[in-house]
């Protein structure tokens, strides 16, 4: 069902989950958090579709098990396109921000973070690059597939005020990895680089 006829049962969803962590996560596994998915993806009213988002945010706030599974439902590059939206209501936004929120700071799980690396804007990366920071120091699967995404390179790109969170949590990320290898994924590099071939001179053999 679409429309209004959905909103009583989001509603129940949402206060459902926000009650504790076993019937979060029974709202979960009986597939309620696929259903508010599609609510929030599909939904053309900007109430029903904050009201999903505020559930969602409510399912996924509780440990890093609950907020896995609701990023598996790809709703964060949803909740951030509601949250960025010029035509978003003002509820909608708000409601939006604090559901990427509440599921960004307890999600682990790097894979569906890592779209949000590229799109989000400072006030919600901080929190992206904070799971991050919290994950690669202890996983060297991790730290390889954040190489070969492209993850450190974007890391590399972001601009910190120093002394500030973000600065640090970066500093944390790039700790994680050999000096050259930053270096060389830092903007500018490659530049510099054949710079230096230009200037080289050859050394001559007799």
């Amino acid at each position: 069902s679409a429309g209004n006829v959905r909103l009583p049962g989001i509603m129940m969803l949402g206060y459902v989950a926000a009650h504790s962590e076993n019937l979060a996560m029974a709202v979960i596994v009986s597939k309620g958090v696929v259903q508010l998915a599609i609510a929030l993806q599909e939904e053309q009213e900007d109430h029903i579709q904050a009201a999903a988002a505020w559930a969602l945010g409510q399912a996924g706030r509780h440990t890093p098990e609950h907020a896995k599974a609701v990023a598996q439902a790809n709703v964060l590059p949803t909740l951030l396109q509601c949250y960025l939206r010029a035509g978003s209501s003002e509820d909608l936004q708000i409601k939006a921000k604090k559901a990427l929120k509440n599921i960004l700071q307890k999600c682990v799980h790097l894979p569906a973070l890592e779209p949000l690396l590229h799109d989000a804007p400072p006030n919600i990366l901080k929190h992206v690059v904070a799971q991050f920071s919290k994950v690669l120091p202890h996983d060297a699967k991790a730290r390889r597939l954040f190489v070969t995404s492209g993850g450190l390179k974007k890391v590399q790109e972001i601009k910190a005020e120093p002394g500030s969170a973000l600065m640090e949590y970066i500093n944390i990320i790039n700790g994680c990895y050999p000096e050259e290898i930053v270096r060389y994924y830092s903007p500018g590099y490659s530049e510099r680089l054949l710079e230096r071939i230009d200037n080289h001179q050859p050394i001559m053999t007799n």
